[in-house]
């Protein structure tokens, strides 16, 4: 049976306001403040936040304290993800790693291990080390820098995390900190929920991609060769800190990978947030700091309201995994790093739109909507030709959504900002979506 978004949402509790790096990291200028031209529809505020006051997004009242920036900090936002007492806040901002504090107050004990990457350390490793360290002369900062991109999520470079806390005789009052995008976060998360059964850890995201998804919720893991982040847990961090300066060493095609991910988001779930993307990609490409906070934020903000009522994936999680299942064939047959994660999202989702189309489930304008909003981020709409429709169909079968043999997907049914996931559809769309994009 299908489990819609909506059906889910309304059986959970109700809630108050909804609100990986392959190629190098380039310096670039930061660019200069726009106004954003905030969205016709009353849930999408103005991109307007005082930093003195920052904005507090909450989903459902906590059962733990939450922690407060400083009264003069840099915050902008801070989003609320809700899981009891495993809460934690996802502080959002320009320039948060000049504020120690913020970090500090996460730390465990007095050691911490930053786990990073050669991309990533030359350009932020320092400065972290000094966030850590400021005016704290009892912590002791060690790093393990690992080679930079997809194809080494797996299991000999995870080794290295664990060999460095083993050799630094790191204990379990220890902190591991995650400096970089999307696979060294799940590296590092997957290797702080196995060292010594369980240490402390901070997500600190420095691509889009990361800010946007893999930071928040806990997914941590590597991937298997026959299929991508196959071995993993779900282990949630302390905080995750995004500091919207780090974009600036972001490269273009980095870029608009994230934003393939903050589209899922306007599709399954948050259509006015899909209109404002369709007013405002052009700002989002120019990196202007109004229109990415406000897409970090917004993003957050949908993906901390799943969280909070379907932590492990039971049925509503699932839908984030739009195009996923398409996508994440794309990077294992083309060989991971070949497509960049968000490429290979793009291609699943409007593969996912075709299927729901064949399916009578949504209409013409919302397809076509979907493929015009990914051509106009400038991401992929088709998977690349290596991929046969015998290939798609054999790694999807061994996909994470496989249940007694029948893979379940996420499609679009209804109107815009409505989705299903479900094993429940004709077959023959399937095929028929897969023999349209492939030549073979």
């Amino acid at each position: 049976m299908a489990a819609s978004a909506s059906t889910l949402l309304a059986a959970a509790a109700a809630s108050s306001s909804s609100c990986a790096a392959i190629s190098p990291h380039l310096p670039r200028a930061a660019p200069a403040a726009a106004s954003v031209p905030s969205p016709s529809r009353p849930s999408c505020p103005p991109l307007r936040a005082s930093p003195a006051r920052p904005h507090r997004s909450r989903v459902i009242a906590s059962a733990a304290p939450t922690m407060q920036p400083p009264a003069a900090s840099r915050v902008s936002t801070v989003v609320d993800v809700d899981l009891g007492d495993r809460s934690y806040p996802i502080y959002i901002g320009s320039g948060l790693l000049d504020e120690p504090d913020l970090l500090q107050r996460h730390v465990h004990g007095k050691r911490v291990l930053v786990v990073t990457n050669t991309t990533v350390a030359p350009l932020y490793l320092e400065k972290v080390t000094w966030a850590l360290t400021h005016n704290n002369p009892n912590v002791s900062v060690e790093s393990v820098i690992l080679p930079d991109g997809e194809k080494y999520k797996d299991m000999d470079t995870l080794m290295k995390v664990f060999d460095k806390a083993v050799e630094s005789r790191l204990d379990r009052r220890c902190t591991f900190v995650a400096l970089g995008g999307g696979v060294i976060g799940d590296m590092c998360g997957f290797a702080a929920d196995a060292f010594l059964r369980g240490v402390n850890f901070i997500q600190i995201p420095t691509t889009l991609m990361a800010q946007v998804d893999s930071s928040v919720g806990g997914k941590t893991g590597i991937n298997h060769p026959l299929g991508k982040n196959l071995i993993g847990a779900f282990y949630q961090p302390q905080c995750v800190l995004i500091d919207t300066d780090t974009l600036n060493t972001l490269p273009d095609r980095e870029l608009a990978s994230g934003i393939g991910e903050v589209v899922k988001y306007g599709l399954i779930r948050d259509a006015p947030f899909f209109e404002w993307q369709e007013k405002n990609m052009s700002a989002l490409l120019a990196r202007e700091s109004s229109a990415l906070t406000y897409a970090i934020k917004r993003s957050c903000e949908n993906k901390a309201e799943v969280i909070a009522q379907d932590e492990k994936e039971g049925g509503l999680r699932a839908t984030l995994n739009l195009g996923h299942t398409f996508g994440h064939a794309i990077e294992t047959g083309t060989g991971y790093g070949a497509w960049l994660h968000g490429e290979a999202v793009a291609a699943g989702i409007v593969m996912a739109a075709d299927m729901s189309h064949r399916l009578g489930w949504i209409d013409e304008s919302i397809k076509k909507r979907t493929v015009d909003i990914l051509e106009q981020a400038k991401l992929p709409i088709a998977p690349p030709k290596a991929m046969t429709v015998e290939k798609f169909k054999n790694i999807m079968a061994v996909d994470k959504k496989v249940a007694d043999g029948l893979l379940r997907l996420i499609l679009l049914k209804g109107p815009l900002g409505s989705c299903v996931f479900t094993g429940d559809y004709d077959r023959k769309a399937l095929d028929e979506t897969l023999h349209a994009f492939c030549d073979s």
